[in-house]
């Protein structure tokens, strides 16, 4: 599974993040980049997966390259437009999601709750969930 947006500093590492923690890892993992990757993942979108127990503080954001999206089965775009990559063979699903780059956290976790929401439903219709969860509530 790779989740994919501009910067790869908001919503595709929250979606990743919560993928990982809520995927049974023997059925599914998921990675992160964007088309443009910024310098580091936005304070508040680390701030609002703390509080969820999940902690991304040491991850950067990477470049989208034919060598991280080989092998990838799903590809999901998340508000990248027309820079969205085309990833051969992968499956793939829009999650129209604001950008939580700038925005204050009371809207991040809005943001990350929606996310959430998608990745739980995405989980659920592969049957790929964990019957534990490692994610706050």
């Amino acid at each position: 599974m790779l989740f994919a947006c501009v910067h790869n500093a908001g919503r595709s590492q929250i979606a990743a993040a919560l993928f990982n923690a809520l995927a049974d890892p023997a059925k599914a993992r998921a990675i992160s980049a964007g088309t443009e990757p910024a310098e580091h993942v936005h304070p508040q979108v680390v701030a609002a997966l703390i509080e969820r127990g999940l902690e991304v503080g040491e991850v950067r954001p990477r470049r989208l390259t034919p060598e991280i999206a080989a092998g990838v089965a799903w590809l999901v775009t998340m508000g990248c437009g027309e820079s969205c990559p085309v990833v051969p063979g992968a499956r793939v699903e829009d999650w129209p999601v604001e950008d939580p780059g700038g925005l204050p956290l009371p809207r991040v976790r809005v943001i990350r709750d929606e996310i959430e929401a998608r990745v739980r439903a995405l989980l659920g219709r592969e049957g790929w969930g964990r019957t534990e969860p490692a994610v706050r509530r």
